[in-house]
């Protein structure tokens, strides 16, 4: 084995240029592949991220029927002492919430829009409030009587900070209420579709606008997503009652997108492993066919043909491995270099309106490393195959008379 590679080695430096372009090659496709994976990770994880500050939260508790007909009456009681079984370790933070569409009506326009009843110490670790450039001032209890609107929607309507709006709902006996509320702030949130969408105001103002004490939602946001099964389990058990949902089934076409970045990961690294299989395979017949002479030598002095395809076979997997190595060092070296994110500023409006951040920045996971250097041994390994299978057949007699 220690002469094969010695050998193989050597082979490899006899054609420098070519192989040295081959080498290049995956140096390149290796590094771009890591990066774009990085990239569309920052991508997939920001849009979970969005995913679970809308409101949604990693799991929610919803009364039955409230996702067809989410009106005041499809409510629920959180008892006093309430508190999520779960663990403080897998426990981000936790809130329960009034949400009922509604109507908003300035001095000059009318739009409909969800009104949310929160508690503003809770929303703080739970929402894309927390984050989010909030002009004038947050609500600063329960029972406030002001409201925030996003600045997408103050526009709308054509009015301002501090001027007084009406809001129109169904309260829980079915009838429609409707009062005056102060703009006391507006948010500029990440998309300019969430500030259309919500208006805060504090939740007992709300509840007692819509005659009840009870509440529409209660939502955990996790440290980690990993822990969502456990912690739906735990709180079906503490609400069997009620409806307990994860993020992907409150928002199917954000889960979609998630799960389609996976996919997309996948094709784009079988596109670059067919180039890359196709130079390979390419390189090592050529290298093959020109040393015929030679490798009939080897037969006709007693090398098994085990031991040539052996010899091959090291040849192919030294060029991947050296080329995987350089490769995850430049791709790493990419992403740290672009760690403080890529500005998409300036086509920060049309992002905006399809939910993508300004600025993305690159998430490099351990398991995508793993993937790429697996995967691409392996590819080395088989693109080697048909290379190695050709050397074996050739016939001593025949090459030494070449």
């Amino acid at each position: 084995m220690k002469l094969l590679v010695q050998l193989s080695w050597r082979n490899l430096w006899r054609q420098r240029r070519r192989n040295g372009m081959m080498l290049m090659a995956i140096l390149v496709a290796v590094g771009s592949l890591v990066f774009t994976n990085a990239l569309i990770r920052g991508y997939q994880y920001d849009m979970l991220e969005d995913a679970i500050l809308n409101l949604s939260g990693h799991v929610k508790v919803l009364a039955p029927g409230y996702r067809n007909d989410p009106s005041a009456e499809s409510n629920f009681t959180v008892p006093g002492q309430f508190h999520p079984d779960i663990g403080p370790e897998h426990l981000f933070g936790w809130t329960s919430r009034v949400v009922v569409p509604a109507v908003i009506i300035s001095e000059r326009e009318t739009r409909g829009i969800q009104l949310v009843g929160i508690d503003p110490a809770d929303e703080q670790n739970m929402s894309f409030l927390a984050k989010a450039t909030i002009e004038g001032t947050m609500l600063s209890s329960p029972d406030d009587k002001g409201v925030l609107v996003g600045k997408k929607l103050v526009d709308q309507l054509n009015t301002k900070l501090g001027r007084r709006i009406v809001l129109i709902t169904q309260g829980a006996d079915g009838l429609n209420r409707e009062a005056g509320f102060r703009i006391v702030g507006t948010y500029d949130a990440s998309g300019t579709s969430v500030e259309k969408m919500f208006v805060f105001a504090g939740r007992e103002t709300l509840q007692t606008l819509l005659g009840t004490s009870a509440v529409t939602e209660l939502s955990v946001r996790l440290v980690s997503e990993k822990n969502e099964i456990q912690v739906k389990e735990a709180l079906q058990a503490q609400f069997p009652d009620l409806e307990v949902l994860d993020w992907k089934e409150l928002q199917p076409q954000a889960g979609a997108m998630f799960e389609f970045s996976d996919a997309t990961i996948l094709i784009w690294f079988v596109i670059m492993a067919s180039a890359l299989a196709f130079g390979l395979v390419n390189t090592l017949i050529t290298g093959v066919m020109e040393r015929v002479r030679e490798l009939g030598m080897f037969r006709a002095l007693g090398m098994r043909p085990n031991a040539v395809l052996l010899q091959v076979m090291i040849e192919s997997i030294l060029i991947v491995v050296v080329g995987l190595l350089g490769g995850l060092i430049i791709g790493y070296m990419l992403v740290i270099w672009m760690s403080g994110g890529i500005d998409l500023s300036e086509f920060s409006q049309g992002l905006e309106m399809i939910g993508i951040r300004s600025v993305v920045v690159p998430r490099l996971l351990v398991q995508d490393i793993v993937q790429v250097s697996v995967l691409t041994t392996v590819l080395g390994f088989l693109a080697s195959l048909y290379p190695a299978v050709k050397a074996v057949r050739i016939r001593p007699l025949d090459a030494l008379r070449k």
